[in-house]
């Protein structure tokens, strides 16, 4: 009888050690999103309310730059369509120039940023990689006027609110940018949705 609940304790020991081992590699396969770790780094290192605001908007407009230049890339492989190259080349270009200053900027004022794409640009690159021909276009062009009316919304709140001369600064020198690209979208979309009409 000892024998039998000795076995049976056991028993329940191993099945008790097997699910804590299977909850433990659960937890290390669930990765962090890049966006989060830098929320968390600027959180522990920033104590004052403005400072908070300046370095969230530093990792918003980081994000911001890895999408434009993923789906840039992106557009360039998968478009048949010249203008939707062109676009995605100039975003890809430009947005790599954006986030090299980005990056010195943060660094200056010690704020962490993303060091690889957020969750939100993995996803929005796989949603936008299952659409081919002319609806891949139509969709990383509304992509692009819909990130670029965003960017700009963003860009001008932190130009006026910002009580950062560096931060303003630079805001100040990407609005021009951000409003030509928005142009640019724009442009290529009104193609896009004129050669859906021709087909």
């Amino acid at each position: 009888m000892i024998t039998t609940i000795k076995k049976l304790n056991m028993h329940c020991f191993f099945i008790a050690l097997i699910l804590l081992t299977a909850f433990s590699c659960a937890d290390k396969d669930k990765v962090k999103d890049t966006k989060d770790i830098a929320e968390d780094k600027n959180e522990k290192m920033i104590i004052t309310t403005t400072k908070v605001a300046d370095a969230q908007f530093v990792v918003n407009a980081s994000e911001i730059n890895m999408e434009e230049i993923k789906l840039g890339q992106l557009a360039q492989q998968k478009s048949k369509m010249d203008h939707v190259k062109e676009l995605g080349k100039a975003m890809q270009d430009e947005h790599t120039k954006a986030q090299v200053a980005l990056t010195n900027l943060a660094k200056t004022k010690m704020f962490a940023i993303p060091t690889n794409d957020t969750q939100k640009t993995i996803d929005t690159y796989k949603d936008l990689n299952k659409k081919t021909g002319k609806d891949f276009d139509i969709a990383y062009s509304t992509l692009m006027v819909n990130g670029h009316n965003t960017a700009i919304s963003l860009f001008e709140k932190t130009a006026t609110e910002s009580n950062d001369p560096e931060i303003k600064a630079w805001c100040n020198e990407m609005l021009p940018t951000l409003r030509m690209h928005l142009n640019e979208a724009n442009t290529c979309l009104q193609e896009c949705e004129k050669m859906m009409k021709n087909k």
